[in-house]
């Protein structure tokens, strides 16, 4: 069950961050995000019980230090992440990268400066006492992630008072993820204190993420956090991924319009296919198309059906008569719904016969 809910999360987490790089390559923003969401998954996957076991062949007790160090990369990360919605990324940007240089450094030298570490699953109650370089390692990942997490609580929490929307609904989860991540981390905190001061501690083993408290709080409400993190930082983006759906749309829909329209009037063509983003792009191309119509004599009061006969039934030779003038520019959204409408009907109208205009 563990295994399952770990993986389970842990490859949500990638599949997500995946999304996003392939995203941040077109839109040129949320590298950032993408790498805590990989990092977050790929934390969950060395975490996990069978991950752990073959990671301990390699080296004892290394899927533990690999997942800690991805979850502070991720942790930094999703700190960022809210600070740039809430427009203060700049605002300790170095502190935060120095603050994490060192925590990752400190993790890696305690960890391989500690002898006798287990095999398997990469549980140190029984170790603590014995082993102070331990106790450095967990006081560490500990303090580290109990400021990160804060940090990101305190921003969503100011922030979420002046956004609306999927943005406001985004926010609430990551709210909601650094209260289980704080319960979490103030669970490992006793946790470690109850080994140090017991005589013969053992290892804490949990059949189910909710079995027992002491195993919810180090198993069940990290999983949970994490699931709610990526929720939070995944919703804002579903808006942004709809309007570029409904862009793409619109553009694949003008284009057999645009297309007839620069040919007639090739002085209107300044659309660079290669450059710009998928809304700027869309923007130049509904300006060329209205600039067409312009030329065309399709002004802004003619039915859409009726627009679009006058665009087919254009002549080849150039015009002789002056443009009508320019209509006042009308809203975008009225804009893509008349464009929308003219070219639907204007791709209703391609294959069938023009009437003759040799009288003209």
């Amino acid at each position: 069950m563990i295994d399952i809910l770990f993986v389970g999360v842990g490859l949500f987490a990638l599949f997500a961050g995946i999304w996003r790089v392939a995203r941040a390559r077109r839109t040129g923003a949320g590298a950032g995000l993408a790498v805590s969401l990989i990092a977050l998954g790929a934390a969950f996957c060395f975490l996990s019980n069978r991950a752990q076991q073959f990671e301990s062949e390699l080296y004892p007790s290394l899927g533990r230090l690999l997942s800690n160090l991805a979850t502070m990369v991720a942790a930094y990360g999703i700190g960022l992440t809210v600070a740039e919605i809430s427009g203060t990324r700049d605002r300790g940007r170095r502190t935060r990268l120095v603050a994490l240089g060192v925590a990752l450094t400190v993790l890696v030298v305690t960890f391989f400066s500690t002898s006798g570490l287990p095999r398997g699953i990469g549980l140190f109650d029984e170790l603590y006492r014995t082993h102070p370089t331990l106790v450095v390692y967990v006081f560490t990942y500990t303090v580290y992630l109990g400021f990160a997490v804060l940090d990101i609580g305190f921003v969503a929490a100011v922030t979420i008072r002046a956004s609306g929307g999927a943005l406001r609904a985004g926010l609430a989860l990551l709210l909601l993820a650094s209260g289980f991540a704080v319960a979490y981390l103030g669970g490992k905190v006793v946790a470690t204190i109850r080994a140090l001061q017991a005589e013969h501690p053992v290892k804490a083993l949990c059949r189910g993420p909710f079995s027992t408290l002491p195993c919810a709080l180090d198993v069940g409400f990290p999983a949970v956090s994490v699931l709610l993190i990526v929720l939070g930082l995944t919703i804002p983006a579903v808006p942004g991924l709809a309007a570029a759906r409904r862009d793409a749309r619109t553009l694949r829909l003008l284009r057999p319009l645009r297309v007839h329209l620069t040919r007639r009037f090739p002085e209107i063509t300044r659309l660079d296919p290669a450059g710009s983003s998928r809304r700027e792009r869309l923007l130049t191309a509904m300006s060329e198309t209205n600039d067409g119509l312009i030329l065309a004599g399709a002004t802004p009061d003619l039915p859409p059906a009726t627009a679009a006969r006058l665009v087919r039934d254009l002549p080849d030779e150039p015009a002789e008569t002056e443009p009508p003038p320019t209509a006042a520019t009308e809203p975008f959204a009225a804009d893509v719904a008349r464009l929308r409408a003219i070219a639907r009907a204007y791709r209703n109208l391609e294959g069938t016969p023009a009437p003759d205009v040799a009288g003209r």
